[in-house]
């Protein structure tokens, strides 16, 4: 197999293919501090929070959003334009009522597409509620989900629910043209991948705060209609992350990677990640194949 590799400044590409579905590989150092950010409630307890105004550097400029947000530049992008979009209030890192958000933001900036990652899906401040923002057509995603587009599997209003077809994530593709719309049908789709301790559901999904389901969400506004990519994940890191000596590798793939540009922040990783390695990380930490004639049967209320 050949693989092309290119470099640009300080960061390198190659490609790889799964499915032929295009991934983008990445060799970016710098950003080590979120791939190898250190999450649980005891490390985040000991260091100050770098998305609150007093503790970000004085040059680091924002611009108000609504006055419920701060659009700042990334200071350690991925995407030739990146942005961070934390909330004034330091409060935790939590999707539920802010849906309609991620809407208007892409709306407002058809020229990025807007990013949620979960407290345990790949967000390196899970204290803090945050969105990221990145150049529009990065992501191989946004260009594959055409060839890829399978069965509606619900309807709500003029919004609709697809199962991208053979794809290694099991993406879910929402496409919609009214923001009421998408806001609800979202809120089905969450509802069904909620797990409950005392009922039956999907095998493969974990929650995250207060029962939220672990996803990475990508959105972004083109020709009047919103395109949502929701990636259910089963798993925070994959087990390469946490072996010892040369089998591991400092991936954490969070919804950048799952867009099909994926981060290594380590060069060792990038020469000797393949095919192989790629696919195993993804059936490790997202949704199982398992679950999908399940998760059809809650989100139409089958159940």
């Amino acid at each position: 197999m050949k693989i092309n590799t290119k470099q640009m400044g300080n960061i390198k590409y190659k490609e790889l293919s799964i499915l032929n579905c295009k991934f983008s590989i990445q060799f970016n150092k710098a950003r080590v501090r979120s791939s190898a950010a250190k999450t649980d409630a005891a490390s985040i307890a000991q260091r100050p929070c770098f998305l609150c105004k007093e503790n970000r550097p004085a040059e680091q400029k924002s611009v108000d959003w609504r006055g419920k947000y701060e659009i700042l530049e990334n200071p350690f992008p991925i995407f030739p334009q990146h942005l961070t979009i934390p909330t004034y209030e330091h409060t935790p890192q939590q999707l539920q009522g802010r849906f309609t958000d991620i809407l208007a933001l892409s709306k407002e900036m058809p020229q990025f597409t807007v990013f949620f990652n979960g407290p345990r899906c790949g967000a390196s401040a899970p204290d803090h509620m945050h969105f990221q923002a990145g150049s529009r057509r990065f992501m191989p995603i946004e260009e594959q989900w055409q060839e890829r587009i399978g069965e509606h599997l619900a309807v709500e209003g003029k919004a609709r629910l697809h199962l991208m077809v053979h794809d290694p994530r099991n993406t879910l593709l929402m496409i919609a043209d009214e923001e009421k719309d998408a806001v609800m049908l979202f809120e089905r789709v969450m509802q069904a991948l909620r797990v409950k301790k005392d009922s039956p559901t999907l095998t493969g999904t974990l929650s995250d705060l207060e029962g939220e389901p672990m996803v990475n969400v990508l959105t972004y506004y083109d020709g009047g209609q919103w395109f949502t990519f929701i990636f259910p994940r089963t798993k925070h890191r994959p087990a390469c992350y946490f072996a010892e000596g040369d089998k591991q590798m400092i991936i954490s793939p969070a919804s950048v990677d799952l867009g099909g540009v994926f981060i290594t922040v380590r060069e060792e990783d990038f020469e000797r990640i393949n095919e192989t390695m790629l696919e195993h990380i993804l059936r490790e930490v997202c949704w199982q194949d398992t679950d999908i004639e399940r998760f059809k049967s809650i989100i139409n209320g089958r159940t």
